[in-house]
């Protein structure tokens, strides 16, 4: 066995993959972790303060491991759920009362998503209240603030496809709010558009909450926002460790 390793760990596919052995050096870490695309979001070291709870509430990861689950949760749901306006409720109403374990699968993924908001916020107030977002973080508060927004969307983009009446009549108000955008909704101020081509129109693929608006939110809950998300996530990862890991206790 250990011969076989050890054939695998030299061989050239190993060796293009790896670029450094993992001699146990400080230097040669660093440099592991530098040329990996997977590594290099962690530091190879990480202070005392930042496995502290009581500092960092773990807020973040508990964030970044819901967003996990729902997006296994999300592709496993996505079997069973046709985004049409004569099929999505029934597959819904399918997936809870004959597929095994679907009310689980479906619970597991909205109670999640509602975790997600409210873990989300919460480490943005531990991050205000421990004054991480001040130089040189300015950039990465920023990022996190259109994650927040990102994860807001994700959960009101998910609220429309079961399409029930509570659904409706949710995205129907919410859809409605988007008319007093300013400038870009038809009633809201200095508006330049018309209600055929304002935000609203553009969010739901005509004037009423529709099949239009329920491809739509589907495709922007499943595929466009995750698809921001991970890579701002990754920026967001990124730029901690860039700004010098966790931020120190005030």
């Amino acid at each position: 066995m250990k011969d076989i390793l050890k054939k695998v760990t030299e061989s050239q596919v190993w060796k293009s993959v790896f670029r450094h052995g993992y001699a146990d050096e400080t230097k040669n870490r660093m440099l592991q972790i530098r040329s990996n695309v997977f590594l290099h979001l962690h530091p190879f070291k990480m202070p005392r303060h930042a496995f502290k709870i009581r500092f960092t509430w773990c807020m973040g990861g508990v964030t970044f491991f819901l967003f996990l689950i729902e997006v296994i949760t999300g592709l496993l749901l996505m079997f069973y759920y046709r985004p049409v306006t004569e099929y999505a409720y029934l597959d819904m109403k399918f997936l809870e009362f004959d597929v095994p374990f679907g009310i689980i699968l479906r619970n597991i993924h909205r109670w999640g998503a509602h975790a997600m908001v409210a873990t989300v916020m919460v480490h943005m107030l531990r991050v205000f209240l421990t004054g991480s977002y001040k130089p040189p973080r300015e950039f990465n508060w920023v990022v996190g603030v259109i994650l927040l927004v990102l994860t807001l969307l994700l959960s009101f983009t998910g609220y429309l496809l079961p399409w029930d009446q509570l659904a409706f009549w949710a995205i129907t108000v919410g859809s409605n709010m988007a008319r007093a955008t300013p400038i870009l909704g038809h009633e809201g101020p200095f508006a330049i558009v018309d209600k055929y081509n304002d935000v609203r129109f553009a969010l739901l693929g005509g004037t009423d909450v529709g099949a239009s608006a329920l491809l739509r939110f589907y495709v922007l809950h499943i595929m466009l926002l995750p698809l921001v998300a991970i890579i701002l996530m990754a920026v967001h990862f990124w730029r901690i460790r860039k700004d010098g890991g966790i931020s120190r206790p005030l």
